[in-house]
């Protein structure tokens, strides 16, 4: 039987990434995303609740999401759960799930920011797109 691990996640950073190298010479970059959900109870009232999610992003992905993402950066991620546990200072275990990106899109540009394109500039074309 086959599995599958994959998530999509829709949302804002809640901080700039923090980018690292692993021993190995590997970038690594760890961002927190927050999704929003609303809804109406029984009486008509909407409510809303706000999920914080842990984003990895490995080597060049990982690179790329420190230069181009910040603070408030709507952006779309794609990859798959992973949990994992921990040992804190005071030798307590923790628990947590990230989402291992595979796949992260930018929604907004800011005018000026580094990597934004200028309305009258053309896209890349597919064959452009697909090099890294």
């Amino acid at each position: 039987m086959k599995s599958l691990n994959r998530v999509s996640l829709l949302g804002h950073l809640v901080a700039d990434p923090e980018v690292r190298s692993t021993q190995n010479g590997n970038s690594v970059a760890n961002f927190a995303i927050a999704t929003n959900r609303k809804w109406k109870n029984a009486s008509g009232e909407v409510k809303g609740e706000t999920d914080f999610h842990r984003v990895v992003a490995w080597r060049k992905l990982g690179q790329l999401c420190g230069e181009y993402l910040k603070k408030g950066s709507s952006v779309y991620v794609e990859g798959q759960l992973r949990n994992r546990s921990y040992d804190t200072d005071a030798g307590e275990k923790r628990f947590t799930t990230e989402i291992i990106a595979k796949d992260v899109n930018i929604l907004t540009w800011k005018k000026g920011e580094k990597g934004a394109v200028d309305a009258d500039v053309q896209p890349l074309n597919k064959e452009e797109e697909s090099e890294e």
